[in-house]
């Protein structure tokens, strides 16, 4: 019998975010989402060092993907974000930059955990309470009537992924694409409850962006080959579709782990081709006039089919099953015994298709819920970065759906939520002290700790050095260049702020961000100024950004109050 060796002690560390190893490490964790933040963010490279791919991105989803992380604290927070953009796919830096601004500034505080998370707490209601409000003044309801306030939600999530490699006019072309594929989702006919179809992405890669375009069904890629041989099909009314989710190939690898028995002299090749023709004949006898198939047909079964005018179509790939299960009303067989006719489904035509180099079977359908989003662009890692981006700006859109309001973006929501902090918490100490039991200083310190994290949240916007201002009137984030001038007027500097909606031509007064200032309360500039200027705005997802906001106030909160961190060595 081997020796077995004696278990090793558990590692036990008090007091973790006391340890500069630590706070080095989420430094670094943080340096590296910041400067991926908003349009201007840096691009990251990731790679394995023994080889393989290269990911070129500036997103939180495959940043994270990529990145590996040992220490607990860092995994709690990157477990954090992984959980909210994996549910909202949207606002992942957002989130990951407030979580760190929050620990580093209460960390220089030196208060109590429970007190620190009590007058966290109490804030991020305040917050929410806020943003949900008639009043709120970077809030702005969706109507789904206009388009405009849409396009720019697109648009602005694309603004915000430079790895994209995308011009101005191919920004607006690819929003209006998925805006498009998203309204093809919509059913016509809708009662209480709106079920959504599928959009779903093709690549066409190596070919100009504005070649992208939006089709009601589905594209099949399919060989050049397959294309020449395709008849078309003459016929008045919807054509039925019979869609097998079985191997039609007449192979036995799906026999399991079972033992095949077979007769003395018996063909076990033959037996299974004869079953496929007899499939076939009832297949023809149904009048089925498309047959699609997940796996391979067998050529003979194919042959067969082709003599009786019956397009056979095969590896569709597991991918396509669900959406095609959707459009035609099929219910995919998986045998190869007798078919019930309640199997079959219908589509109203097809057609075949040439993008660029590639060939594609077009199953147009009787109601089109389904729609295929054909995206191009110029090299590889482009093309990956804006597939992941269209994924995240249709979800974007089901959540506006679902809750249809947005949010100023460029920075302006966080500066303005931050003033709205302030202001409240100077002016009406009386019910915060009395409901959470703590001392007029220790709001105050809170207070500012969890503005200065959202101010230096909008301040990350700014990559290449230029100052950060914020209006007193609306409470709205300004840049300007790196270069400026010290004593200058600002309305000469500035046109516009960060989400677009207040231009400088008003009447309004500056200061710097994080500066010292009397608290006050941020005006609302809200709706009409808005419908106007639609077509320049900046906006955030409202549910993105709202879930962010709360998760990254309790994942510091948790990881504030660590006290003790238990690691077994086994």
């Amino acid at each position: 019998m081997s020796r077995l060796e004696a278990k090793k002690p558990s590692l036990c560390k008090s007091e973790p975010l006391t340890s500069e190893r630590v706070r080095a490490t989420l430094s670094v964790l943080k340096g590296i989402v910041t400067s991926c933040y908003g349009p201007s963010g840096r691009l990251k490279q990731l790679h394995n060092g023994l080889g393989g791919c290269v990911c070129t991105t500036s997103q939180s989803s495959a940043l994270l993907a990529n990145l590996s992380v040992t220490h607990p604290i860092l995994k709690i927070l990157t477990t954090a974000m992984q959980n909210h953009v994996s549910c909202f796919s949207d606002c992942g830096l957002f989130t990951a930059i407030l979580c760190c601004n929050l620990i580093e500034n209460v960390q220089r505080i030196g208060l109590t955990p429970t007190t620190v998370m009590k007058l966290n707490k109490h804030l991020l209601r305040l917050c929410i309470s806020y943003l949900k409000s008639e009043v709120c003044g970077c809030r702005i309801p969706v109507d789904f009537s206009s388009t405009q306030i849409l396009l720019c939600l697109v648009r602005s999530i694309l603004t915000s992924k430079p790895a994209c490699m995308l011009t101005r006019k191919e920004i607006d072309h690819v929003s209006a694409l998925i805006l498009r594929a998203f309204l093809l989702t919509i059913p016509e006919n809708t009662e209480d409850h709106i079920i959504l179809g599928k959009s779903i992405i093709v690549p066409l890669k190596g070919q100009r962006v504005i070649d992208s375009t939006v089709l009601p069904g589905i594209l099949i890629e399919m060989s050049e080959v397959q294309f020449m041989k395709l008849l078309p099909v003459k016929k008045s009314g919807s054509l039925k579709v019979a869609l097998f989710c079985a191997s039609l190939s007449g192979d036995l690898s799906d026999t399991g782990e079972g033992t095949v028995v077979v007769s003395y002299g018996v063909s076990l090749e033959n037996a299974v081709l004869d079953q496929l023709l007899n499939l076939g004949r009832q297949l023809v006898s149904d009048h089925v006039d498309l047959v699609m198939c997940q796996k391979v047909i067998h050529p003979s079964l194919k042959q067969f089919l082709s003599m009786h005018h019956v397009i056979a179509i095969d590896r569709v790939g597991v991918a396509l099953m669900e959406p095609l299960s959707k459009v035609t009303g099929t219910r995919p067989i998986g045998s190869l015994g007798s078919v019930s006719p309640s199997t079959y489904g219908s589509v109203k035509d097809w057609c075949t298709a040439k993008f660029g180099f590639k060939h594609f079977f077009h199953l147009i359908p009787n109601e089109a819920t389904v729609c295929s989003l054909l995206l191009c662009n110029r090299s590889d890692t482009a093309w990956d970065e804006l597939k992941v981006t269209c994924q995240t700006a249709l979800h974007v859109l089901q959540l506006t759906l679902k809750e249809p309001s947005v949010l100023l973006g460029g920075g302006c929501t966080e500066t303005h939520l931050a003033a709205y902090i302030r202001h409240k918490t100077c002016n009406e100490p009386e019910s915060i002290l009395k409901d959470e039991g703590c001392t007029q200083t220790e709001l105050q310190l809170i207070t500012e700790a969890f503005c200065s994290a959202l101010e230096s949240l909008a301040g990350s916007l700014e990559h290449d050095g230029g100052e950060i201002l914020t209006d007193l009137k609306y409470g709205h984030f300004w840049s300007v260049q790196a270069d400026s001038p010290s004593i200058v007027n600002w309305s000469n500097l500035l046109s516009r702020c960060g989400c677009g909606l207040c231009n400088s031509q008003e009447e309004l007064s500056w200061s710097f961000l994080r500066s010292t200032c009397h608290p006050f309360a941020p005006q609302t500039c809200l709706p009409h100024e808005a419908a106007g200027s639609a077509n320049n705005l900046t906006l955030d997802c409202f549910t993105a950004k709202l879930n962010g906001l709360q998760v990254a106030v309790e994942t510091a909160n948790l990881i504030l109050d660590l006290s003790y961190v238990i690691e077994d060595k086994n």
